[in-house]
């Protein structure tokens, strides 16, 4: 249907299409709410089995989901009410940036305005909801050919969607005509300090690789949950990768005895699902504050800005604290045991994405995830090795 431009819009003969399932990809469920559509990274069932506020708001954040439709139009303008995450006596982080990609290739990038902010209190542990109003995504300005379009949604910020305008008719792109690639990962899996959605090591390599990402990381929350697990053997797919180890370090959540057999149980449940898919194995890439040093991490506000600390004894490793190294030398051990039974089974060092040379030449800011220029190079290096001639994904 047409309407009447939106508040502050140029005079245009606007198209609404309702936002329904077939435009979205990358979201494992769309939850109505009084403004229109939550994406979401995990079912509601698996959302019913933990009561964590860091892993509630990590799969709300729709890393990896996107709009895609088929368009003639020239502009369109997209309604969102986004969540932002802040903390008080901070200053607040960058606003989400939404990546517009036509026929593949990157074609312009912004961000919305109010909104809500999640406003956390690292002091006392608290957390306030501010409200604020929808606001409004737009894009002019593209070619008038039919093309394919995609709107990466901000990976930082928890987004629902609200409405989208064009002018011209949309419809929905045909699936089936590549391959799903499901992967599961931690922050940095997620996109942690990637400047945009389309520019996370993940949506690289899958751009790469020409495959459709369906992209499971989590910020903080990669803890070989069992509900994740079955999450990811009921998931459509024909490529999976699982990176484990960084979140279970710096959260200090096991030691080594009940680390393996987790691991075992993981991949277990994973190949009642998908007992043939090609299955790649990621251990963590360096993080110097956690290769010799168990957890927990710790924020570090006295710098002011956001950086992370090891807090743990290295000492206690030999009690069965988890570090880095011990979860490279394990996931190693278990992958190659288990691939004499599994031929599509494969193991990828981390340190080949990103080790001592990458981290003098791009360190990490924050002392735990790689930035934007890290992003890229471990994203190539990933998809050269899983997507090339004689990779696990070729």
């Amino acid at each position: 249907m047409t309407s009447p431009p939106a508040p502050g819009s140029p005079a245009t003969s606007w198209i609404t299409t309702p936002i329904t399932a077939d435009l979205v990809r990358g979201a494992l469920e769309l939850e109505p709410t009084e403004h229109g559509l939550a994406p979401h990274r995990l079912p509601a069932w698996a959302r019913a089995q933990w009561s964590d506020g860091q892993l509630a708001m990590a799969e709300a954040q729709p890393a990896g989901v996107r709009l895609v439709f088929r368009t003639a139009a020239t502009a369109l303008e997209l309604d969102t009410l986004r969540t932002r995450v802040g903390y008080r006596d901070i200053p607040p982080r960058p606003d989400g940036v939404y990546d517009l990609l036509v026929d593949g290739e990157p074609a312009g990038q912004a961000s919305t305005t109010g909104g809500k902010v999640l406003l956390l209190d690292m002091a006392t542990g608290t957390a306030e909801t501010q409200d604020g109003p929808v606001g409004t995504v737009r894009f002019d300005g593209l070619p008038g050919r039919v093309k394919d379009v995609e709107i990466w949604l901000p990976h930082t910020e928890i987004t629902e969607l609200a409405e989208l305008r064009t002018d011209a008719p949309v419809e929905a792109v045909p699936r089936g005509d590549r391959r799903v690639w499901l992967h599961h990962g931690s922050s940095i899996s997620h996109g942690s300090n990637a400047a945009s959605p389309a520019t996370t090591w993940t949506a690289l390599a899958a751009s790469l690789g020409g495959v459709d990402l369906v992209n499971l990381g989590f910020g903080g929350s990669a803890m070989l949950d069992p509900f994740t697990a079955r999450t990811l053997r009921d998931t459509p797919a024909d490529l999976i990768s699982v990176k484990i180890g960084i979140n279970l370090v710096n959260a200090d959540v096991m030691r080594l005895r009940a680390f393996g057999p987790a691991v075992h149980g993981f991949l277990d449940t994973i190949r009642e699902g998908h007992p043939d898919t090609p299955l790649l194995v990621v251990s963590p890439i360096l993080c110097p504050i956690h290769e010799d040093t168990p957890g927990p991490g710790a924020v570090d506000f006295s710098s002011g800005v956001l950086q992370f600390a090891a807090t743990g004894d290295p000492a206690e490793r030999a009690a069965g604290k988890l570090t880095l190294k011990v979860i490279r030398e394990e996931l190693a051990r278990i992958v190659a045991q288990r691939a004499a039974d599994d031929p599509a089974l494969y193991y990828l060092e981390g340190l080949d994405l990103y080790g001592e040379a990458d981290a003098a030449e791009l360190p990490l800011p924050d002392r735990l995830h790689p930035d934007t220029a890290a992003h890229r190079r471990i994203g190539e290096r990933f998809a050269a090795h899983a997507f090339g001639n004689d990779g696990p994904f070729a």
